[in-house]
């Protein structure tokens, strides 16, 4: 184990703000900081000024270690927000605004590439890339954390496979495959996560702060950011993080083959996989439904409807991505709630059956679950909530103290320069705070809202019949098995001085 003396840093690059951390071997944060970030929203178009991503990291970096003292910096790594994408000169300079990744204006690209075999949605990288080639002509295609990384060192460098799968990178070749026509001499040069780009240049080093020499480590997504930040790495283990939407990642030794496109895999940086998938269902329809509302008073009211009145699919946007495609879905309450408590209660239980349902799917396509589950993101600030989905699931949680993005990539940056198995590295700084078990009681009180809301789902042609009747036996099974779908196996330290039930951190 290196000397905890020593310290990582970890920079992510949010949609509304850079945040930057600097934290030890043992997953103690040193320092912290930073800066917002604006955007320009007009429909399906969402853009940002690259420049404002450099300005963010020399705010954020120089917070962060204004305390650091005595610890040596032993390196960083960079996430971005997955599918953004932008063109870059030769020299690495901006030619175009950064495309964010919920940007909507190039289905018809996503279209094109669909019928010439590649799957792709429309919010990804490459469609996207497609049109700004259109618009501005021929640039290196460049990723998020790509502007970042080349600023940082001083001149361009190699993006990661991470950030590239969504420009239809093909992480299995390692290879870049006939992507719509593009011009080979526009695609980036491609390494692994955690491959060292290079060091932290004199320029870049009196701007940030950063000392020059420090080690820059090619990075992952921010979705693969908070994953290592759950500690959710090892085969069979999975984290879901519960913010705006809901997004469930996990960990396998071989790539998890779904023909519908809708779970992708990322490759680990230890050459292992890291599938998933991303719904529109969660957090954000609390917001839209009860602006102001008090999220704590709230869940205290929610308690006495379980179930509740009604079932909900509460999807934030038209449109389904996970555990099924279907663009033309749309939110559904499916009864009369009582009042606006037991409306809560309903969408609160609606995202857990969402949860459910993801994980049988990902059970139906042979995706390994008998590893430790962990819960992430702003939702799981929510103790009331958290348990409610320990009990729909019917299986045991955990919530890690820390959750931020940006500790999963100090996480990274450690491994690569020597700190031992990303695995490894990881569990040592992810502290678990709370613990959770399902109650059987619970569990089976929701088994029929949850049946029922798969049969409306199968019934509106959104979710096939075959996922729906496996759906059905999980739950049967589920039942009779003493309501726990998987051990609770627990492979980070206990760290038993964490407070029950403490509140999260998440970006």
């Amino acid at each position: 184990m290196r000397d905890e003396h020593e310290a990582w840093l970890g920079i992510d690059l949010g949609t509304q703000s850079v945040r930057v951390l600097a934290v030890t071997g043992n997953g103690t944060v040193l320092g912290g900081g930073s800066a917002p970030v604006r955007g320009h929203r007009e429909g399906r178009r969402h853009e940002q000024d690259p420049e404002e991503w450099w300005q963010g990291v020399r705010t954020a970096a120089r917070a962060a270690l204004g305390p650091v003292t005595g610890a040596r910096v032993g390196g960083l790594a960079v996430c971005g927000t997955s599918g953004t994408v932008l063109l870059t000169d030769r020299a690495g300079r901006p030619l175009s605004p950064g495309l964010m990744y919920d940007d909507g204006r190039a289905a018809a690209e996503a279209a094109r590439a669909r019928a010439a075999g590649l799957a792709v949605q429309d919010t990804w990288a490459l469609p996207k890339a497609r049109l700004l080639v259109e618009e501005y002509g021929p640039g290196r295609i460049t990723h998020q954390p790509d502007v970042i990384t080349a600023r940082l060192v001083g001149r361009p460098v190699p993006t990661d496979s991470s950030h590239a799968l969504k420009t239809a990178y093909d992480v299995e070749r390692e290879a870049w495959p006939d992507v719509m026509g593009l011009p080979g001499e526009i695609l980036p040069e491609v390494v692994r996560p955690g491959t060292v780009l290079g060091e932290v240049c004199p320029a870049a080093a009196e701007a940030t702060g950063i000392p020059a020499g420090t080690p820059v480590v090619a990075g992952m997504t921010d979705g693969c950011a908070a994953q290592i930040a759950s500690g959710a790495l090892r085969p069979g283990s999975w984290n879901s993080v519960l913010g705006t939407t809901l997004v469930v990642k996990g960990a396998a030794t071989e790539p998890v083959r779904d023909p519908s496109g809708v779970v992708y895999n990322h490759r680990a940086p230890d050459g292992g996989w890291l599938p998933g998938g991303a719904s529109s269902v969660g957090a954000g329809v609390l917001t839209a439904a009860f602006a102001g509302a008090d999220p704590a008073a709230m869940d205290a009211r929610a308690a006495a409807y379980e179930p509740a009145g009604a079932v909900a699919y509460p999807l934030v946007s038209p449109g389904e991505r996970f555990p099924f495609l279907a663009p033309g879905a749309f939110a559904l309450v499916l009864g009369e709630p009582a009042g606006d408590a037991d409306l809560w209660a309903a969408l609160l239980q609606g995202v857990a059956f969402t949860e459910r349902l993801c994980l049988d799917y990902l059970h139906f396509l042979g995706a390994p679950l008998d590893g430790p589950l962990t819960f992430t993101g702003g939702g799981a600030r929510s103790p009331y909530w958290n348990q409610l989905r320990a009990d729909i699931l019917g299986r045991p949680a955990r919530v890690p103290e820390q959750t931020e993005p940006a500790l999963g990539m100090a996480a990274l940056a450690a491994h690569a320069t020597g700190s031992g198995p990303l695995a490894d590295v990881a569990e040592r700084m992810v502290r678990i705070a709370t613990r959770l078990r399902p109650r059987p009681d619970r569990t089976a009180r929701f088994a029929e809202p949850y049946a029922r809301l798969v049969d409306e789902l199968t019934a509106r042609g959104w979710l096939s019949a075959p996922v729906a009747e496996h759906a059905h036996t999980r739950l049967r099974q589920t039942l009779d098995a003493g309501h726990r779908d998987a051990p609770d196996h627990d492979d980070a330290p206990d760290h038993s001085d964490a407070p029950d039930h403490r509140d999260t951190s998440d970006s």
